[in-house]
């Protein structure tokens, strides 16, 4: 989360003029910084998940996190730096990987909510 708020703190200041020139850009950074947070938090919420139940799918979860962090947010910012557009191709396979990790987690709750009824 500190690194999400030293990005977006950048893109505000140090990009400012950057982004005057190319708005849509921004929008590219706005988003990647958005998703960052909101990915950031969710992995406190993996965390405290497996406090309560332990599954792989719950860490697995959080790992997916991780890589959607890493190249849904990162291949934004890259995009909306650099320019290049192919970096804007590989956004889907991050956004792929946040889905993933939510439904991991969810997998992962119930199971393990099952396992543990079975075994009472």
């Amino acid at each position: 989360m500190a690194l999400g708020v030293a990005i977006g703190a950048f893109g505000a200041h140090a990009l400012k003029e950057y982004f005057l020139q190319f708005p849509k850009h921004k929008e590219y950074y706005q988003t990647a910084v958005q998703y960052h947070f909101v990915h950031a938090l969710g992995l406190f919420a993996v965390a405290w998940c497996h406090t309560k139940w332990q599954s792989q799918l719950i860490i697995k979860a959080g790992y997916c996190l991780c890589f959607g962090i890493f190249v849904f947010s990162g291949s934004l910012y890259a995009l909306s730096l650099s320019q290049i557009k192919v970096f804007g191709a590989i956004v889907p396979i991050g956004g792929i990987a946040f889905i993933a990790a939510w439904i991991l987690l969810l997998i992962g709750i119930v199971l393990s909510k099952e396992t543990k009824s079975e075994t009472v």
